[in-house]
């Protein structure tokens, strides 16, 4: 006790002795430590910074290797499910091919046509044989991540839009006609329309092209040139023999229904992997891709149900994919309760196209690339200009007004541009590569060909042994 008196006693002189004490110190003492609290907040800064690039380039690796899932194994299952069983492996192969082809061809050429430096329509060959694409970030892209890593992410959506178009030929193109022209297609028809879209100094890039179109994702440059690119490509194949007098029924909705399911969970690293950075537009996308995916799936079977007496499963996982389809391009630019409209809107209009304006026609899109994709994909850019808003994102400055319905109407007429070049260029380009290849190496498969089925005929082997 008397210890502690002592000590109460000694404090206010222990105190008065360390204020003079720190009175008397050289004026000069804060300005040495000046340098050093300069560095530490410089090290704190090139932390943060440090910590986003790899929180970013985390998610964009991830959102990589979901979008190259959606070709295989989603597309190769959902489309090889839906053919007859002598067709199946003939028809993943040709997903899987893409998968090998396609990635050739962008590090060769394909990546510098598409982003390098060129005209408004096409790249330039700075990047070719990857020249230049290092592991330090490209700021006219993603300024936080390697730009090996944007090429790579960049890749998976090249290798996706050919394969697509095989949903409209199914059953009858040659392996190696189906090869050689996929692969022209991706040189000459995907390259330019990526590099008008994104690349910079694109005529629709919508930071600074003639005409600034909207497209987060890829609802022109995936959806739409794939789907219009399938209607010309069916329309110029011909139909399937016996079609549509016999029918032709999916012989595997067990495949098909896994494949659907594995592009609703892939497609979440092709819209959200879009607002390149782990951010909270990455969630917006990320949100509005689930919304409009299950509101489509819902539009669609209410709409089979009332057609038909009876909602399929194959009808709820088709509305499902016209719904990622037509959000494709708004992901990144619209509310949620806008995605759930989108949505609905996508699995009306695309069960629309592919029960009345297909039958009326009577063309063989055999697996509906065009009624899915390319209907869905239009009405998905249209759409943007419609619900587009800066609240979501101000692609074109804080204060300026991105949507119609957001108070910039002219938008619309922008998107109809997308859209318009989107259709021109699938048109032109396919009809002129089908006529080359088709000269080349001839593009159906023989009458007896295509009754054996791509199978044994195109590969010698089938899906399923019966016998053992």
């Amino acid at each position: 006790m008397r210890s502690r008196t002592l000590h109460l006693l000694l404090l206010p002189a222990f105190l008065g002795s360390s204020v003079l004490a720190l009175a008397q110190a050289p004026a000069s003492a804060p300005a040495a430590s000046a340098p050093a609290t300069q560095a530490q907040i410089a090290a704190l800064q090139q932390a943060v910074q440090s910590a986003q690039s790899a929180g970013d380039n985390a998610w964009m690796l991830v959102s990589a290797a979901l979008v190259l899932l959606m070709t295989g194994p989603g597309l190769a299952l959902f489309y090889g499910g839906l053919v007859r069983k002598k067709n199946i492996l003939g028809t993943m192969m040709q997903s899987f091919a893409m998968m090998a082809l396609v990635t050739i061809l962008w590090a060769i050429v394909g990546y510098s046509l598409a982003f390098g430096h060129g005209s408004s329509f096409i790249g330039g060959f700075e990047h070719l044989f990857l020249r230049g694409v290092s592991l330090t970030p490209n700021a006219a892209y993603a300024a936080t991540i390697p730009e090996q890593t944007y090429m790579i992410y960049q890749l998976m959506f090249a290798i996706i839009t050919p394969a697509l178009i095989t949903g409209a030929f199914a059953e009858r193109m040659k392996f190696s006609a189906m090869a050689l022209f996929l692969s022209l297609w991706s040189l000459f028809v995907y390259c330019p329309m990526a590099h008008m879209v994104w690349g910079v100094g694109g005529l629709l890039n919508s930071t600074g092209g003639h005409f600034p179109s909207l497209d987060f994702a890829g609802g022109t440059v995936v959806h739409v040139t794939s789907g219009v690119s399938a209607l010309v490509t069916c329309l110029y194949l011909g139909k399937r023999i016996g079609y549509p007098q016999t029918n032709m029924p999916p012989h595997s909705m067990t495949l098909s229904f896994i494949g659907a399911c594995l592009l609703w969970v892939g497609w979440f690293g092709f819209n959200a992997g879009s607002a390149l950075a782990s951010s909270s537009l990455a969630t917006s996308a990320f949100v509005n891709t689930h919304f409009a995916a299950a509101a489509a799936a819902i539009g669609w079977s209410i709409a089979e149900w009332i057609h038909n007496g009876k909602p399929t499963a194959l009808g709820a996982i088709s509305g499902a994919v016209a719904g990622l389809v037509a959000i494709t391009p708004a992901s990144g630019f619209v509310q949620p309760m806008s995605a759930l409209v989108i949505g609905l809107l996508a699995g009306l209009v695309c069960f629309f196209m592919v029960f009345a304006v297909k039958s009326f026609f009577g063309y063989d899109d055999s697996l509906d690339a065009f009624g899915v994709h390319g209907a869905g994909g239009t009405l998905g850019a249209l759409l943007t200009g419609l619900l587009a808003t800066r609240a979501i994102n101000a692609a074109f400055g804080k204060d300026v007004p991105t949507g119609a319905l957001d108070g910039h109407w002219g938008q619309l007429l922008n998107q109809f541009a997308g859209v318009a070049v989107a259709w021109a260029i699938s048109i032109v380009g396919t009809l002129v590569l089908l006529f080359v290849v088709d000269k080349i190496v001839g593009l159906r498969v023989s009458p007896e060909e295509e009754a054996a089925g791509l199978d044994l005929s195109q590969h010698n082997e089938e899906g399923y042994d019966f016998n053992t």
